[in-house]
């Protein structure tokens, strides 16, 4: 027994030792954490349960037959975020420089199949220099492995990616899939052929940084949601990203306690909203100002900045907030936001969580860049993730809500379950200025004094359609409220529809314009 338990020991200090002292020291002047360290960071303390610490390559080819490790470059197991259960990998770069080869692969997917079998968030800690070369297709069936059950935990499960190093080739497929990718900055990178393959092909010459670097991704790709300064920032971001989340699609969001009360008025946004219609401000005052404790998570805060989407509470409760922003682009809806914004309804959608969602959109952005960009497929993207979502949707419409882009920012008529609108709510086909000038063209090229004429019968165009007035007599908006009020009256509408059930027709799935 006791040579057993002496060889358990052995065998415990091998694998923890990674890939050895040097290398970790290497690791560590990086500005890195070793895959262990992560972990550590990452969940509860004292509540990591490992799995497959002894695994082992299988590979005899090229010199592998002596280099094998234990744990195989990747570190498996489960454990805890704030008492709630998760399954986490972390690549281990000291090891092999953190590839992926058939063992690695195995480990991996073995805790996605526990995971999805539990019901449980799967968080992998990315640090690989890509597939193990001496393995050949073995290591490329390792990643179709995976990528399958990114597909299959889709909806089901939320995954997070955070990308602590290299991610290159067919690996960044993996993370693309998961729900929501964290980046560092200046030590992590995404791309599918690298600086040198590029300099060979096209004769460009790039960085890794501005090729595939985290603010790259962040502000210019949208393939990262969050960028973090430190692996341990990376870790912190997502803790606190899956504290509005639910384990999983059966589940709802964990509700936190709150000093907040829910009957808080903000006299501030009485004049929040300029008079001139064309003047921007600031929606994030709104959202900080009506959310518990003034805390939003922001995702994607760098990329598509002319709308803004995020995680916040409202009574202790979590929701997703989706705001068209007036001080970018007027808040118009562009290809890159209307994607942005799709993506993130569908989240929220697939995982119970409530939406929200403020407007103030004068169109889509005009432009041939858009046109030809796709806007109208892009556009209808947006459209389609707020028609089929069927958690509670309120929406508030504080300035502009014009054209198609009214429809699409959750209106009634797509379904949106309590539509509120501010005093200053203008909604219309078009602009006052816009719809004068086509509807009285003749009067005002005949007109004496056409300016003047245009000032009164733009007057009389805003008092007639363009207010709150007219839609809510429609029956379009349910109330025009105080914009003090906002945060009451969004609680209020939360909870008169968190019983809410939606019939849908049966189908296999839909086919949304991607």
């Amino acid at each position: 027994m006791t040579s057993a338990l002496d060889s358990l020991k052995e065998k415990n200090l091998q694998a923890l030792a990674g890939g050895g002292p040097e290398r970790i020291a290497r690791q560590h002047e990086s500005g890195k954490l070793t895959a262990r360290e992560r972990i550590e960071g990452l969940l509860d303390p004292g509540t990591f349960l490992e799995l497959d610490r002894f695994v082992t390559s299988r590979t005899e080819h090229f010199g592998m037959r002596d280099k094998k490790v234990l744990g195989d470059g990747v570190v498996t197991g489960s454990g805890q975020i704030d008492g709630r259960n998760v399954f986490v990998f972390a690549q281990d770069f000291t090891v092999f420089g953190g590839s992926l080869a058939e063992a690695h692969a195995n480990k991996i997917v073995k805790v996605m199949d526990l995971a999805l079998q539990s019901g449980t968030p799967i968080i992998g800690l990315n640090d690989s220099g890509g597939a193990r070369i001496q393995e050949g297709v073995q290591s490329l069936g390792g990643y179709a492995e995976i990528f399958w059950r990114n597909v299959q935990a889709s909806g089901v499960v939320p995954q997070i990616s955070l990308i602590m190093g290299p991610c290159a080739g067919g690996a960044v497929y993996s993370p693309a899939i998961t729900d929501f990718v964290i980046m560092v900055d200046g030590k992590s990178h995404m791309f599918i052929t690298g600086p040198e393959v590029i300099k060979a092909v096209t004769k460009e010459d790039v960085s890794k940084e501005v090729l595939g670097g985290a603010v790259t991704h962040a502000s210019t790709s949208g393939v990262a949601h969050l960028v973090s300064q430190s692996d341990a920032e990376a870790l912190s971001l997502c803790r606190r990203l899956l504290s509005y989340l639910p384990l999983n699609n059966l589940a709802e969001p964990p509700i936190v306690s709150t000093f907040d009360l829910p009957t808080r008025s903000e006299e501030r946004l009485r004049t929040l909203v300029p008079e001139q219609p064309n003047q921007p401000y600031d929606i994030r005052e709104l959202i900080l100002a009506v959310i518990d404790d003034a805390q939003f998570m922001e995702i994607h805060p760098l990329y598509a900045q002319n709308i803004i989407v995020g995680f916040a509470r409202l009574a202790g409760q979590s929701v997703g907030v989706v705001a068209n922003q007036p001080k970018v682009l007027a808040g118009c809806l562009d290809i890159n936001a209307s994607v942005k914004a799709a993506r993130f309804v569908r989240f929220c959608d697939a995982f119970n969580i409530p939406l929200v969602t403020f407007v103030d959109v004068p169109g889509f952005l005009p432009g041939t860049d858009q046109e030809h960009g796709g806007i109208i497929r892009h556009g209808a993207k947006l459209l389609y993730a707020y028609a089929e979502a069927s958690v509670p949707k309120v929406t508030v419409i504080t300035r502009k809500a014009y054209g198609g882009a009214y429809d699409v920012m959750s209106s009634k008529h797509i379904r949106g379950d309590m539509n509120f609108a501010f005093p200053t709510a203008e909604i219309a086909v078009m602009g006052p200025e816009g719809a004068v000038n086509i509807i009285f063209r003749k009067e005002l090229e005949e007109a004496k004094n056409p300016v003047e004429l245009r000032q009164s019968l733009i007057a009389e165009y805003r008092g007639t359609f363009s207010n709150p007035w007219h839609a809510a007599g429609l029956g379009y908006i349910d109330a025009v409220i105080d914009p003090a009020e906002t945060r009451p009256h969004l609680i209020r509408a939360l909870s008169l529809l968190r019983s809410k059930r939606q019939q849908t027709p049966r189908r296999k799935h839909g086919n949304i314009p991607l």
